[in-house]
């Protein structure tokens, strides 16, 4: 749904509702009820629409895992789709990349994401709020095709010349540069998930915690993060999840080339990118190239489910830990 409609269903909405303010209270329930009524139809949308998504990604992966093993399929470390004459279905590759990358990635944006957090929430002053959020928000709306000239452009170069400098050998395709370029893209969503929780801890807590003799950073270290903890790993979570659905900056940075290394400084790719490849040949849609497609697209999905259930069971048991009120 485009942004533009949500905001003719919105005007439209309280349009109606201004007609019947004025009305009865007979007519202001039946309002008040059909608004429930088209919640639950979207709801109900909503949900029959990943329902079709999963049929489809699971109906294309049994066809594909019908004439290819499903153990070497998660486990081989050949992968050679296109293949004329003895085409591998190995994505273990694909998977070392994908978490490879997005652990790097994790490892930029989460510090820095945190750190910009707390500097907005306790330390910066309103003025300078309202310069630094409208900046993270540009840079959340730069398109990923940017970011992939910038990490090809720029940030490779600079890591090769970096790294050459003192005797490594680096590919100008490498998971580094993707990574570090796909954290920096990943910045602002951790920023704003946790700058606005940290900024609705009461603050009966900080009062509570100055009149006990403890300085800021301490009120913070001690009192602030900890209730935010649910935020830092939803927004961790999240961030992962992110990182792993991204294509375009691993594939003009990161390569095509399916390597199975844990050396950041070589090209390898990952998943999203096989799929984006599979689709974008001149291959028949039952040929087990494309179906392959929907196997990693299983198996992303998959991954991303365990990532939420655990994201869940996080934030859950860290809430009730440290568990807080409005007085």
């Amino acid at each position: 749904m485009t942004l533009n409609t949500v905001l003719i269903i919105t005007i439209l909405t309280l349009l109606i509702y201004y007609l019947y303010s004025n009305k009865s209270k007979k007519h202001k329930d039946r309002f008040e009820k059909s608004i429930e009524y088209l919640l639950i139809l979207a709801s109900l949308i909503s949900i029959a629409i990943l329902s079709i998504l999963e049929h489809s990604i699971l109906y294309h992966s049994s066809k594909f895992f019908a004439d290819h093993s499903i153990w070497y399929f998660f486990t081989g470390t050949q992968w050679s789709a296109d293949s004329l004459t003895n085409p591998q279905f190995g994505a273990l590759p694909l998977f070392v990349g994908t978490v490879m990358i997005a652990l790097i990635a994790m490892s930029v944006a989460l510090p820095i994401g945190l750190f910009c957090a707390i500097y907005l929430s306790q330390f910066a002053s309103s003025k300078t709020r309202e310069i630094i959020k409208p900046t993270l928000e540009i840079l959340a709306g730069i398109p990923t095709i940017v970011y992939g000239f910038f990490a090809a452009a720029s940030v490779a170069p600079f890591v090769v010349s970096l790294f050459s400098s003192i005797g490594v050998e680096v590919s100008y395709s490498n998971a580094l540069s993707s990574g570090i370029v796909l954290g920096i893209m990943i910045i602002p969503m951790i920023t704003s998930l946790i700058d606005d929780v940290m900024l609705s801890v009461p603050q009966s807590y900080t009062k509570a915690s100055f009149s006990l003799g403890l300085t800021k950073s301490e009120t913070i270290l001690f009192i602030i993060l900890p209730v935010a903890s649910p935020a830092i790993i939803a927004a961790s979570l999240l961030g992962i999840s992110r990182a792993l659905g991204e294509t375009m900056i691993v594939l003009m940075a990161a390569g095509l080339r399916p390597n199975l290394t844990l050396n950041p400084l070589e090209d390898m790719t990952t998943v999203t990118v096989r799929i984006v490849d599979a689709f974008s040949g001149d291959h028949s849609f039952s040929s087990a190239e494309t179906l392959s497609a929907f196997a990693l697209g299983f198996a992303l999905f998959i991954f991303t489910l365990i990532l939420n259930t655990l994201s869940i069971y996080l934030v859950k048991r860290f809430h009730n830990r440290y568990r807080y009120s409005n007085l």
